[in-house]
């Protein structure tokens, strides 16, 4: 196995995360202290390739917005400097939002490679990468290891999102996101909060699986992610691999592609017709304000209704519409346990609280 190490403290595996050395050096939950720097963290991508920390990071680039809130969840945001694909303004809890706005915008979409290896990052948290080559940064002409290496900014990957379309297996829960958090927290010094958060995703996702516990498979609803803003001429589904199917999966509902190996895929119309599922969410991406975020649902809604195409399938006919935005739905992060809860409440009235 190849190793990127800036550290030669010999590690201890824990489930993907590695902790060796001594101390530790939190001071409270909300993140504020970093770790005392004698303990050596090492993480490993989706192919093995471990990257070890002596200390914390302090300037940390993201490539995209759900590695950002992250962040700021646990209390690190103040050592973010840089991020691609930045959040919408208002997009975030409001507690969240004017954090992020603090943060500088080194690409509206993939960051260019010379800005990034210019950052004076010292990490860059890779939100979407294609794991297969691991050349770089997923996306463009994306840095290579050796030049990440030489510009002295270590790279790692949530392997929630970056790991999920070469996963053997479809993704049914939520245990990438709660191990990210939890790397996370170890990497720069915030275990605390990570902990706290975990055990906050844990509890409701508890509470739903209690509460539906006893439904059959068979008995539960199929359930269609209408990904609105992808287009509507042919509509790009969530497969199993894809975070959504975790998701729409603890809350007790089948999606209706979860037969399609990969996160995401075009599909025809038809297709969506002949599976004819009993409830439908309106994926429609944050647009800034509550106002025109219902703006858009109705927009999506009743794209349904007057679309010979759809106007007939079930969900439509009985108004089995979610209005629930895409980015808790297909963004890996704390908010996905909320959108469980809040799709149980809707499939299972009267048994969720």
């Amino acid at each position: 196995m190849r190793s990127r190490r800036w550290g030669g403290t010999a590690a201890v595996v824990l489930g993907g995360l590695l902790v060796a050395g001594c101390g530790g050096g939190e001071k409270g939950s909300d993140g504020s202290a970093g770790r005392a720097g004698k303990a050596a963290v090492s993480v490993t991508d989706c192919t093995g390739i471990r990257t070890t920390f002596s200390g914390a990071p302090k300037r940390i680039v993201t490539s995209n917005a759900s590695g950002l809130e992250l962040l700021l969840r646990l209390g690190a945001g103040d050592k973010v400097v840089g991020t691609g694909f930045p959040p919408g303004k208002g997009t975030l809890p409001a507690g969240l939002d004017a954090q992020a706005r603090k943060v500088e915008v080194l690409g509206r979409t993939v960051i260019p490679k010379e800005k990034l290896l210019g950052s004076g990052a010292d990490l860059y948290l890779d939100t979407f990468a294609s794991m297969g080559g691991m050349g770089g940064g997923g996306a463009g002409d994306a840095p290579t290891a050796r030049e990440f290496e030489a510009a002295g900014i270590k790279h790692i990957y949530l392997k929630s999102t970056a790991c999920a379309a070469g996963s053997k297996s479809p993704v049914t829960d939520l245990s990438a996101v709660e191990q990210d958090i939890t790397t996370l927290g170890a990497v720069t010094g915030t275990s605390a909060r990570a902990k706290e958060l975990v055990a906050g995703m844990e509890d409701k996702l508890g509470a739903v699986r209690k509460a539906i516990g006893g439904t059959a498979r068979g008995a539960r609803p199929t359930y269609f992610f209408f990904d609105y803003d992808a287009g509507t001429k042919q509509p790009s589904v969530t497969c199993n691999r894809q975070i959504a199917n975790a998701v729409i999966t603890l809350a007790g509902a089948r999606n209706v592609f979860g037969d399609c190996d990969g996160d995401y895929r075009q599909v025809g119309w038809e297709e969506v017709i002949a599976k004819n599922p009993d409830w439908i969410q309106l994926g429609v991406r944050d647009r800034g304000s509550e106002a025109a975020n219902q703006k858009a649902f109705a927009e999506a809604e009743q794209w349904l209704r007057s679309n010979p195409a759809t106007k007939g399938l079930k969900a439509v006919e009985q108004g089995h519409f979610l209005r629930i935005g895409s980015e808790q739905t297909t963004i890996a992060g704390v908010r996905n346990a909320d959108t469980v809860e809040e799709i149980a409440k809707a499939l299972y009235p009267g048994k969720v609280g």
